[in-house]
């Protein structure tokens, strides 16, 4: 298996903006590509499928040509609050979106457009989403995974078809949405003049793909009841797979179609995980991985510093788009080394606050899979399964993220596989279980931990 990973910047040009410039994407395809020819040319050659995944909600705007009219605006953009608070009054959006209209989401990113910049709107004729826009490059086609559009805000997320009443609430229109398909679904293909500039081979096959959690689902084998994952990545994730469609907008928390037929998911979000530890260490001076060493393995006890991590607002269950972080009780005595338990500690209260609301929602996993780069902590897994009660899995090492689920998902497309035979889970190198001895502990200082959001509010 060859890999390469590419990287490319975020623009925050104001508090709540952050866009990235597509074309960035498709340097960063091609950059892969030419690695990938360097050190795997076998593997090229012999390509006979691709599967996209992508960051949901980030809206992709272009012309009747096919240009692109304004750069991403992305999933953790903020400023459409007003619009979504808007669209969210009418509770008819709900029940067809299975969700709450978060800023995030695409829907309200276009009200503001319409709103603020009326000459660009008028010149939209193709909404996409990143996964998308980089199936249109490579194939000229506009199409888009079930996943993906569920957290557009305009899909009916049960009947899994685009709503002309959601459409209509956002000033859109049908004509403006990609063709759905399911995850799994040859798509297209790799037209020839991409192929030749890519230095693929021509009739290369395009899955749809799917949504970055979706995919990472699909790179860890979350399809069923009952499996779900707990993801330390930017932003922090609890998902579990379900066989219904049975939404709970109310608490924030996200209910999207899987990637495969008659199979949906829902997750509480956090906004700010490692992006938490990552600005910590941007104000210490240290790297991450620096910070996380001087803990040890194993816990002893929460912090008496506290930390709040609303660094952008929160998604689940708070829904509070203004809202911001905070630490507590900072003393002398704090050092960087307490700062960063805080850190932890305050990051895996937020994800029990997830896990709480989806308990509403139906039954949870016995067990979460831990994915993502936090989970390389142990100390931070640990005080995760002990705040939560709930052991946490942690694969051996090796690429389970959501590149890996799209790959799975091309070669269900190509070779008509069972699914099960693709999507299996990883092996396990270490069973993580709650500590027992804190688990007291740690449930009482979430109690503390809970009440302190309205007052946060109140002084910001």
């Amino acid at each position: 298996m060859g890999v390469s990973d590419q990287s490319y910047s975020v623009s925050s040009i104001s508090s709540g903006y952050n866009e990235q410039n597509p074309k960035d994407w498709i340097d960063a395809l091609k950059a892969a590509l030419s690695e990938l020819r360097r050190t795997n040319a076998e593997a090229v050659a012999n390509l006979d499928a691709i599967g996209i995944a992508g960051h949901m909600h980030g809206a992709t705007l272009l012309d009747k040509n096919g240009a692109i009219l304004h750069p991403c605006i992305l999933w953790n953009d903020t400023r459409s609050h007003k619009q979504a608070s808007k669209l969210d009054q009418d509770k008819n959006l709900r029940n067809i979106t299975g969700n709450i209209i978060f800023p995030g989401f695409t829907a309200p990113k276009l009200l503001w457009v319409q709103e603020n910049k009326p000459e660009l709107f008028t010149n939209i004729a193709k909404v996409l989403l990143p996964a998308s826009y980089l199936g249109y490059y490579l194939t000229g086609d506009y199409f888009m995974d079930m996943s993906d559009a569920a957290g557009t805000s305009w899909l009916d997320v049960r009947n899994r078809c685009w709503s002309d009443y959601a459409l209509n609430a956002g000033n859109m229109r049908s004509d403006q949405m990609p063709a759905l398909f399911e995850g799994s679904q040859l798509a297209s293909s790799v037209s020839k003049f991409i192929a030749d500039e890519l230095g693929i081979p021509r009739g290369v096959s395009v899955v749809a793909g799917a949504g970055d959690n979706a995919a990472a689902a699909c790179g860890v084998g979350i399809m069923q009841e009952g499996q779900g994952f707990v993801s330390l990545g930017t932003s922090g994730v609890i998902l579990t797979a379900r066989s219904e469609c049975n939404p709970l907008a109310e608490a924030a928390v996200h209910t999207f179609c899987h990637a495969l037929p008659n199979t949906w998911y829902q997750m509480g979000v956090i906004l700010s995980a490692t992006n938490s530890l990552n600005w910590l260490s941007s104000i210490i001076g240290q790297s991450p991985s620096q910070l996380a060493a001087k803990l040890n393995d194993e816990i002893d006890g929460p912090s008496s510093e506290k930390f709040y991590p609303y660094l952008s607002g929160e998604r689940t269950p708070l829904n509070d788009a203004h809202i911001r972080g905070g630490f507590a009780g900072l003393s002398t005595n704090s050092t960087a080394t307490k700062l960063t338990q805080a850190v932890m500690e305050g990051v895996a209260f937020a994800l029990r606050d997830c896990l709480e609301a989806l308990k509403k929602a139906g039954p949870c996993p016995e067990q979460l899979l831990a994915i993502g780069g936090g989970g390389r902590s142990r100390y931070w897994l640990e005080t995760i399964a002990t705040c939560l009660n709930t052991p946490i899995a942690c694969p051996t090492d090796g690429e389970y993220g959501a590149a890996l689920g799209a790959a799975r998902l091309a070669i269900l497309g190509k070779t008509g596989e069972p699914i099960k035979n693709i999507l299996s889970q990883p092996s396990i190198s270490e069973m993580i279980e709650p500590r027992q001895d804190l688990i007291d502990d740690y449930c009482q200082a979430f109690k503390m931990y809970k009440n302190v959001p309205l007052h946060l509010k109140s002084i910001q």
